[in-house]
């Protein structure tokens, strides 16, 4: 059985409505932010299916620079996060307006 992009697409789309929902429907910040790291890796495999078949090196290229960002994205993410959780415990998002200037 070979694989296919389809495959590769159906599966990123997959990945991609579970962070989705993930996101919609939990009030936890730190699941939050999961889910939307989980809908990042899913356009990302999307950009390496397409250039897997293609034969085109710069869907890997752009794959690269979004891990690159979404490394840093998560440090300061996280960061955030865990000050808010730290200061309050139960926290949702609903909370996070508390860091309006």
């Amino acid at each position: 059985m070979i694989v296919t992009t389809s495959w590769y697409l159906i599966l990123a789309a997959l990945i991609f409505a579970i962070g989705a929902v993930g996101l919609l429907v939990r009030r936890n910040p730190l699941v939050m932010f999961m889910c939307v790291e989980l809908m990042l890796n899913a356009v990302s495999l999307t950009f390496v299916a397409f250039a897997r078949d293609l034969d085109d090196i710069g869907g890997q290229v752009s794959v690269f620079f979004v891990l690159v960002v979404a490394a840093a994205e998560v440090v300061v993410g996280l960061a955030i996060i865990v000050a808010v959780m730290r200061r309050r415990p139960g926290a949702t998002a609903d909370d996070l307006s508390v860091l309006r200037g």
